[in-house]
């Protein structure tokens, strides 16, 4: 299996408009963060978490061949507003895309998009095949596929993460419940939130974040959805305790 990080940045992204900061005038290409998504191949199967407005560039950047799969962790509009790129995927494949979420987060993108689930749609409007899924539960995206989904406090807000075998990806968070916690340990692989170092009211700050990287234990836990305040990524990633990495647009991490 293997693992693309499309975005490691917030909601703004970064560079941030009319910013001066160290980061956001960096002429390092990992001090560019378009906003938070990820993909996951395994076989010839692909699926992507969450598709925010930067999708188009990312899917064209990191040459996305297909997308047979959309997860999503909640309905701000940073990770859902590039559903109308998926597109060239419905032509290509020639089916509607499946796209996954909780209840609430697919009715918002029902209201967010309703041309597209409009009882008589215009010819070339995207074609979107809903699931409610809930949290803490597993199901099959195929016969050798399994997700876990996990229960994530975003603030006040209830969102999911999700395992894919030894991969997992929380976003967006700021509290994880023992239970969660448990469902995510032995993982090789975490990707987990980190906005800032200041604590913020519904994301991880540095510090949380990486305690949690040490409550759940994976071997490898890579940092994202973080802001231009953690300051550049050379000098962000010499804070790092062992087994934990910033994350960069456009990683690639191979999973046995």
């Amino acid at each position: 299996m293997q693992v693309v990080i499309l975005g490691t940045g917030t909601s703004q992204g970064i560079p941030v408009i009319g910013c001066t900061c160290l980061n956001c005038l960096s002429d390092d290409p990992k001090d560019a963060r378009l906003r938070t998504s990820a993909y996951v191949k395994t076989d010839d199967y692909g699926i992507l978490i969450d598709i925010g407005p930067d999708f188009r560039q990312q899917a064209l950047k990191n040459r996305i061949p297909r997308v047979d799969a959309i997860l999503l962790t909640h309905e701000h509009n940073d990770h859902i507003m590039g559903l109308d790129d998926i597109r060239p995927f419905n032509f290509m494949q020639q089916k509607a895309m499946p796209v996954y979420g909780l209840k609430r987060v697919i009715n918002d993108i029902r209201h967010k998009f309703g041309y597209i689930f409009e009882e008589f749609p215009y010819p070339g409007a995207p074609k979107v095949d809903c699931h409610e899924i809930k949290a803490n539960e597993k199901w099959h995206l195929t016969s050798e596929i399994e997700v876990q989904t996990i229960h994530v406090m975003h603030g006040d807000l209830p969102i999911l993460g999700f395992r894919i075998k030894d991969f997992a990806y929380v976003t967006d968070a700021s509290y994880l419940e023992n239970s969660s916690i448990d469902l995510l340990k032995g993982t090789d692989v975490l990707v987990l939130d980190c906005l800032r170092y200041r604590p913020h009211y519904s994301h991880f700050c540095f510090e949380e974040a990486i305690e949690m990287a040490r409550k759940i234990g994976a071997n490898r836990t890579f940092l994202t959805h973080m802001s231009h305040e953690l300051g550049p990524h050379a000098d962000f990633e010499k804070k790092m305790p062992p087994g934990v990495f910033p994350a960069y647009d456009g990683l690639i991490i191979d999973i046995e």
